[in-house]
């Protein structure tokens, strides 16, 4: 390329555009053939932000830096961002580098707000893994590198931090196949390391880079590549080109038959592996030196998807559930899925992304999910904090709207005269909680409101009213995620409130197997009430309740099962005796009675509680609670600390495994009732030098003695209550 003959990147040329082959059936090229809707993930403090940073100095979206460490990057736009120096919410900005238009999310890589992480991937076509070159793959970097398997996104890697102490490249490439099951390959391999960090080599041009610190990147030169790097380059050249062959038929034929596959050739058969899966190139840099960025941004042009590659976009009739697919068309009818809300002053925004079709401006839509009409007011596409105002969104991008009233995430948006539903997302059980109390009657007011838009942006967020109490109750995916909640209803809702100490998400399950009469019969002068359900409850792995309905011979009539349901349902959230929901269990419907006259919904509603309620008072409950995976990482000589404070915590150690430097990693499971404060714990044992990350793992029973404690503390706050 021009910039590399010349040793600068100027404004892109004619030369410069970047063109993977890409034509429709009359020949033509497609404009979306040069979007990329791309997401930035990673461990918590891997670089991500400073990789977004780069990337909008480079395309020439903004023109100065800001570093995360100063609170001064441009995507950590909130200020417990700011405050915090870590991503907490995903946010979205739009660039164009060398004829391609890029549409970026920037994730946050702490495991208390992975929701963030899962409904950007959902809408996203391509992503960019960074990992810290010391650490390699990190506890959040599965975690991440696993929602994007389940949505089928290809990625790209990039080692960030090639300047950091420890840092080793091919380990990290050793890490990425390792434990990530991927079939890495680099197609760049640093000169020098840690300190030594100098230069780039590009594998696939037999090329070496060397950088101008004086120039913020912007400047280099091209160089030989170091005499003992040219046996471990040709070795890399060989496997790259080799998995290059394997992913296109006609490269494979050529490549077999002796002929040299040059760069145009690797680009297309890279390419056609990545988005198959098969190919997951490797690249490395320091975004905060300002190396390898540029070279980075080329790559997600050369390799990562366009919104064409998306051939079919499947999803259902809301009503009789046959199968649709629509094509990434702005001809064909509207499909469009809703993955982000935001709460704003200017007026809420609904992030969307466009599958199929078109949304403009004054629109009126169906919300097929929720059967409900939606007018668009604007439409924006966002730069961090800022708002640019579009007329039209179509298909293949990402933007914003204002104006949506009863929209949610997750959320299909279509046309009422040929609708679709597109398959939503699913998020995980929230496992701590907290009371809050507002110091005033003012602030209840402003209390309630508050809560419910904070549920509304974010799924992992629920806040409810505790039935025997009165008490307020939020509940969260961790410590921080409630720190930062309440953060944000101090700061941004000025509200003045006193918030309780964290609870643990606790829940029930019943003892054993068991059939079950519920009964319900009331007379008091006119007509009664009468309903009577017997079930078959079982004990699942599931943590979600099912329920089925085997009943034959109309002893309960058709209309009465889903009260049957609700009931049950109701008798589970209620959680009778403890107060903490029932799970695992599935109902089987097999039998009852009704009567012509005095049964109701209501009253197979009641019944349906009561097979609970009798259940646990005829075989008893087993208390559950949430087990987390936990990674730590410590001086090699606080080893021995550090598996005594998990025992003491009932933890269970899997394994260990040597770290960079003097560091071990330890990997296990630990109940979260015996982790809050462990960061205040793990610093003071390893002089300030080990962290940890916790992700939710499963449920399981309480040993009698805790469990025995967790009854008694449930009895004395009911007692303190009443009094």
């Amino acid at each position: 390329m021009s910039s590399a003959e010349t040793g600068k990147t100027t404004a892109p040329t004619s030369t410069d555009v970047i063109r993977i082959p890409y034509a429709d059936e009359r020949g033509r090229r497609p404009s979306l053939a040069d979007v990329r809707n791309i997401g930035i993930m990673a461990h918590i403090d891997a670089g991500k932000t400073t990789v977004t940073e780069r990337i909008l100095f480079y395309s020439g979206r903004i023109h100065r830096t800001g570093e995360v460490h100063d609170g001064a990057a441009t995507m950590d736009h909130m200020k417990e961002e700011q405050e915090r120096g870590i991503t907490i919410t995903s946010a979205a900005t739009n660039t164009r580098w060398k004829g391609c238009e890029f549409n970026i999310i920037d994730t946050p890589g702490h495991v208390d707000f992975t929701a963030e992480v899962e409904r950007s991937l959902r809408v996203l076509d391509g992503a960019v893994a960074v990992f810290d070159a010391q650490a390699g793959v990190e506890p959040q970097s599965e975690t991440v590198w696993r929602q994007a398997n389940r949505y089928n996104v290809p990625r790209i890697c990039f080692l960030n931090k090639m300047d950091k102490a420890g840092a080793d490249f091919d380990n990290a490439v050793k890490s990425i196949r390792e434990r990530l099951g991927a079939r890495a390959f680099p197609i760049q391999y640093p000169i020098g390391q840690a300190n030594d960090f100098r230069g780039i080599i590009d594998i696939l041009e037999n090329t070496a880079f060397m950088y101008d610190e004086e120039s913020q990147g912007k400047n280099w030169h091209v160089i030989d590549i170091p005499e003992e790097l040219r046996a471990k380059v040709k070795q890399l050249r060989h496997e790259i080109v080799e998995a290059a062959a394997e992913s296109d038929d006609a490269l494979l034929e050529r490549y077999l038959a002796g002929e040299e596959l040059h760069r145009d050739d690797l680009l297309a058969g890279i390419r056609k592996g990545v988005l198959t899966g098969n190919i997951v190139p490797v690249l490395c840099g320091s975004a905060l030196r300002n190396k390898g960025v540029q070279r980075l941004m080329d790559a997600v042009c050369y390799y990562l998807p366009c919104p064409l590659d998306i051939t079919e976009i499947v999803g259902e009739h809301p009503i009789t559930g046959e199968r649709i697919v629509r094509r990434p068309d702005v001809d064909e009818p509207l499909s469009a899925l809703a993955f982000k809300t935001v709460s704003d002053k200017n007026g809420d925004l609904y992030f969307v992304r466009v599958y199929s079709g078109k949304i403009e401006q004054g629109m009126q839509l169906w919300n097929a999910t929720r059967s409900k009409r939606e007018r668009v007011g604007r439409l924006v596409l966002m730069h961090a904090a800022e708002r640019e105002a579009i007329d039209e969104l179509r298909a293949g991008r990402i933007g914003a709207v204002v104006g949506f009233k009863d929209t949610f995430t997750g959320d299909t948006l279509c046309m009422k005269d040929d609708p679709i539903l597109l398959e939503s997302m699913q998020f995980p059980e929230t496992v701590i909680s907290m009371a809050i109390h507002p110091k005033s009657r003012g602030d209840r007011d402003k209390l309630g409101e508050a809560l419910t838009r904070l549920a509304k942006e974010d799924p992992t967020f629920r806040a409810f009213t505790d039935g025997e109490t009165g008490d307020t109750i939020i509940a969260g995916m961790g410590e921080l995620h409630l720190e930062v909640l309440v953060s944000r209803l101090l700061n941004e809702y000025r509200l003045d409130c006193e918030v309780g100490r964290p609870k643990v998400a606790y829940r029930q399950t019943l003892k054993r197997e068991c059939d079950i009469e519920g009964k319900h019969v009331k007379q008091s002068g006119g007509r009664g009430q009468f309903g009577v359900a017997r079930v078959r409850v079982t004990i699942t792995e599931d943590t979600e309740n099912t329920f089925e309905s085997s009943v034959v011979g109309g002893t309960v009539p058709k209309e009465y099962v889903k009260s049957i349901s609700d009931g049950l349902m109701w008798g589970c959230d209620e959680g009778y005796p403890l107060g903490f929901p029932f799970v695992k269990l599935h109902f089987d419907l097999y039998d009852g009675k009704y009567h012509e006259v005095d049964s109701s919904e209501m009253a197979f509603k009641e019944a349906g509680r009561l097979v609970m309620r009798n259940a646990v008072e005829k075989i008893g409950v087993d208390i559950l609670e949430p087990w987390m995976k936990v990674a730590i990482t410590a001086p090699e000589v606080n080893l021995g600390d550090v598996l005594g404070s998990l025992n003491q915590r009932r933890g269970q150690v899997d394994r260990t495994e040597a770290g960079s430097g003097d560091a071990m990693r330890i990997f296990g499971h630990v109940p979260l009732a015996e982790m809050f404060k462990y960061a205040e714990v793990l610093r003071g044992m390893s002089q300030g030098r080990g962290v940890y990350s916790m992700e939710p793992f499963e449920y399981r029973k309480v040993p009698e003695s805790i469990a025995e404690k967790i009854r008694k503390d449930v009895e004395t706050e009911r007692a303190a209550r009443r009094k």
